[in-house]
């Protein structure tokens, strides 16, 4: 099938389905029957309804994101490998280092997105101290009554 040249509202509703379904917008475009990303962004910044629908499947995106987290916490599947001896008998279980390593990159990954995508929600908290004196006194004295 060819790529798609003209925006429609079958491609731009598939597209942001699967954006907010979690998938990443390289990955909608490496389907033949997808635009190319060059295109996408050429009408997201000739269309600005799609830019609207663009921008609300992101955010739906984040929060696809974040229940993945959940997943990928909860699966153990992977965490553990046997041992075998000389022979190849069954001699225990050790740690799966690197599934280990590749679901915390993975959480790591989407935490991060989640919060790029939709701060006020999944962002980190910035708060602002401030720790001294104002001293207004000579600045008030320099009034004009």
């Amino acid at each position: 099938m060819a790529r798609a040249l003209a925006l429609t509202t079958e491609i731009a509703d598939e597209i942001c389905a699967r954006l907010s379904d979690g998938m990443s917008l390289r990955s909608i475009c490496l389907d033949e029957a997808m635009p190319c990303q060059t295109t996408v962004f050429k009408w997201l910044r000739e269309s600005e309804t799609f830019a609207q629908q663009y921008a609300r499947a992101r955010e739906a995106q984040a929060d696809a994101l974040f229940d993945e987290i959940l997943d990928i916490a909860d699966d153990g599947s992977n965490d553990w490998m046997e041992r075998h001896d000389d022979e190849g008998g069954n001699i225990g279980w050790r740690e799966n280092g690197e599934a280990l390593n590749r679901s915390k990159i993975r959480i790591d990954a989407r935490k991060w997105m989640a919060g790029k995508l939709r701060p006020k929600v999944y962002g980190d908290k910035q708060q602002i101290e401030h720790s001294g004196n104002i001293t207004l006194g000579a600045a008030l004295d320099e009034l004009p009554e």
